[in-house]
């Protein structure tokens, strides 16, 4: 197996889950946080996709799904037009609010089918390519991707923690 298709396989993943994880909620469900300041189903999965969105087309110098696909009007946050969650204070979290499992999985799917298709051009050889030279050391487009993946498999799993405390009251 190639490193490319262990990549491939593992946003495959990524999508399962925030699909299982939405599947059958209601606005009320999508929106509740558990606590005061904890994050909900909707931000955790809006800002995991937002996270791959905006790493994935900065790796590959793509546009993001989220400003080209009218993403951002469809959501209508009222947040920055880059804005992926990144430090969000518990007022910004929020403002994340969504009607409709569909909403958060349409945009997922767009920016899982955006990374797929950079994943499948990958040879083993761009891996190594440097895409961040602001860390020590710098980043390579490998590392990145692997952040990517690490990043919102946390995400979706804390989105199905809150759906199960949900489930539980």
């Amino acid at each position: 197996m190639h490193a490319k298709d262990i990549l491939i396989d593992g946003i495959g993943r990524i999508r399962e889950e925030v699909h299982a994880v939405v599947e059958g909620l209601g606005p009320d469900e999508l929106n509740a946080r558990p606590s005061a300041d904890a994050n909900s189903i909707a931000w955790l999965v809006w800002h995991l996709t937002r996270v791959q969105d905006d790493h994935v087309a900065d790796a590959f110098d793509l546009d993001q799904v989220w400003l080209t696909q009218d993403w951002e009007r469809r959501f209508g946050l009222g947040l920055p037009r880059r804005d992926t969650g990144y430090g969000h204070t518990s007022a910004k979290v929020g403002k994340v609010r969504v009607d409709s499992p569909d909403l958060l999985t349409g945009y997922y799917d767009a920016v899982h089918e955006q990374t797929l298709s950079a994943l499948r051009s990958l040879a083993a050889k761009d891996l190594e390519r440097i895409v961040d030279e602001r860390w020590d050391p710098p980043v390579t487009l490998g590392v990145r991707l692997v952040s990517v993946l690490s990043d919102d498999l946390q995400h979706v799993g804390q989105a199905a923690y809150v759906r199960g405390l949900l489930q539980s009251a």
